[in-house]
């Protein structure tokens, strides 16, 4: 059996990526999907089935056309993971803001010199 593809493997790629816009607003036929892209119909039928495979996609047949259809709740695992990094980085760049500022703020030593510089240089 092959092994489940997923959601991080799916979003890797630009196309696949362009192909989920393009159906998270309504379903698109195969065919139309394939006329916005420079590659061949063989290489849009693998990324819909790697899309397909993970979730993020739901191909249905309705007559002669195949409509495909984004199920975007798949990336609320994405979601998840990068919301771990963003609090991360939120609380490192607030510690280093912290930082600056308390070093930017001058001192009474560093008022007293820049007192006297000017009187120095007048």
């Amino acid at each position: 059996m092959e092994a489940r593809r997923d959601v991080f493997q799916a979003i890797a790629d630009p196309t696949r990526r362009a192909i989920i816009e393009m159906t998270a607003r309504h379903p698109v036929t195969v065919n139309t999907i394939a006329e916005n892209f420079d590659v061949s119909r063989q290489a849009i039928s693998l990324h819909l089935k790697i899309l397909n495979e993970c979730g993020l996609l739901i191909i249905k047949q309705e007559g002669r056309n195949r409509f495909c259809e984004a199920r975007l709740d798949q990336l609320n695992e994405v979601h998840q993971w990068v919301q771990q990094y963003e609090q991360f980085w939120k609380g490192r760049l607030k510690s280093l803001k912290t930082f600056v500022e308390k070093e930017s703020k001058p001192t009474k030593s560093n008022k007293a010199t820049s007192k006297n510089s000017k009187k120095t240089s007048i």
